[in-house]
């Protein structure tokens, strides 16, 4: 199942008609002023990280989250002020007559609980399908008309089973409405996640008995959905995170950037080479410019070369630009590690393009391709050094000896050096070498200066 999409696998298992009149009967309960509190509570408990993002939240909890946690708070959940249970509420609070054919569902319903229930193969002509839970083994059997053409076996159900009343024991139960499909592999995640959960919980409150499954589910089930969520986050943030930019001719985007003002070319300059996966390229500028590159390539899974880093030194900048953060960070590392104070940090882009991405996009099977025009890119690495420009004027600038250049503008023997280095940023401007054009208006650092 592709966690992240907002149209996860779910279907709903049929109800009988008396226990559907039963779930009603709770959820009026539920509804009242004087539980009000305590739904809240409860429901807070089992989504919570959608509602602590509030409407910023990336994701939408799915509708059968939602109704799965509606049936936690109808059969499951202990208030919290003394209450009774919604069940024995009804149950056991007479206020309105109750026919016994709904009535005798209140049992199975209270024993039932939160389940990972895996479907198994079905014998042809069957008028039920066999569902094994993943917690313990334990075997259901539910009509088949409520899965048949819809869920294949192997897949797994997070759901609610409720035996038929009568023995206890039986394996024929009925679904209570909303489930859940899962994948192997995630359901292996969520196991997983869960089995730790219950460890730690033995450890630190001793209490053994949640080793079994039925104990376990039915006071903690609500730890299944939560869990669940926070698995579709994550595999939001990794489909985010392994989207592919590119440029229009294919080659990737290197839109992590960072910037860094020195005074000192000839050393950087003849360093740089010593740093690891480094290679030296030609580079353009100005005539009377000084501008050497280098570049890290890697082969892609085609077997193809791909430009991953390029580093330029200008005169008074060094320009970091990088396809991933983890590459970014490392050589940033490298760069402290042999420059030191030498390089002054300036600043870095923390996110990439701006770019409207469907659910669909992002859940696909392969990572996502991102291709950039040239005029994206622009507008990506203006607004890159708009932010590290906005304070320039005022910074002490290493090429001009520790002054700002508000102040050296404002003295007439150094008046023409700050024309000269901004006229050196702009022959040099990182568009250029990206797309052929410049991406920032430099009379901008002109005027904050006082030059126009």
């Amino acid at each position: 199942m592709k966690l992240a999409s907002e149209k996860a696998a779910g279907l709903w298992l049929p109800i009988p008609r008396e226990l559907e009149a039963i779930l009603g009967r709770l959820e009026q309960l539920s509804l009242g002023p004087e539980f009000s509190v305590q739904r809240e509570a409860a429901l807070r408990r089992v989504l919570q990280i959608y509602l602590e993002m509030g409407p910023q939240a990336p994701l939408a909890p799915l509708t059968e989250e939602v109704e799965l946690a509606d049936g936690w708070l109808y059969a499951d959940f202990y208030p919290e002020d003394g209450q009774l249970t919604l069940i024995e509420q009804l149950r056991d609070v007479i206020t309105e007559h109750i026919p016994n054919e709904e009535r005798q569902w209140l049992d199975p319903l209270k024993h039932s609980y939160m389940d990972l229930v895996e479907v198994l193969a079905a014998e042809p002509g069957a008028s039920r399908c066999r569902l094994r839970s993943i917690g313990n083994g334990r075997l259901y059997e539910v009509p088949i008309e409520g899965l048949a053409g819809r869920v294949q076996a192997g897949k797994v159900l997070l759901t609610r089973l409720v035996r038929e009343p009568g023995d206890p024991e039986t394996t024929a139960s009925v679904g209570a409405g909303p489930a859940l499909v899962l994948t192997m592999e995630d359901t292996r995640a969520l196991s997983d996640a869960i089995n730790d959960e219950r460890r730690q919980m033995e450890l630190v409150g001793g209490s053994f008995e949640l080793g079994d499954w039925p104990e376990f589910a039915k006071r903690y089930g609500h730890l299944l959905l939560a869990m669940f969520a926070r698995m579709r986050f994550i595999a939001l943030a990794d489909a985010v995170a392994h989207i592919r930019y590119r440029h229009e001719s294919g080659s990737p985007d290197l839109y992590l950037l960072a910037l860094y003002e020195h005074r000192e070319f000839s050393w950087i300059a003849g360093s740089l080479g010593e740093l690891e996966g480094l290679t030296e390229v030609a580079a353009g500028g100005g005539a009377a410019d000084k501008v050497r590159r280098w570049v890290m390539q890697e082969k892609d899974d085609q077997g193809n070369v791909q430009l991953v880093a390029r580093v330029t030194v200008t005169a008074t900048q060094l320009v970091v630009e990088c396809d991933a953060q983890d590459r970014l960070n490392a050589l940033k590392h490298s760069l402290a590690a042999t420059f030191g104070f030498s390089l002054h940090y300036r600043g870095e882009t923390e996110h990439p393009p701006a770019r409207r991405v469907t659910q669909e996009q992002l859940t696909a099977e392969e990572p996502l391709t991102l291709v950039l025009t040239n005029e994206e890119d622009r507008a990506f690495v203006n607004a890159f050094l708009e932010k590290v420009y906005l304070e320039w004027a005022d910074r002490e600038s290493p090429a001009l000896g520790g002054q700002t250049p508000r102040h050296a503008a404002s003295v007439d023997a150094s008046r023409p050096s700050v024309v000269s280095l901004i006229d050196q940023l702009e022959r040099n401007d990182p568009g250029l070498w990206r797309t052929g054009a410049s991406a920032f208006d430099y009379n901008k650092l002109r005027a904050h200066v006082g030059l126009v």
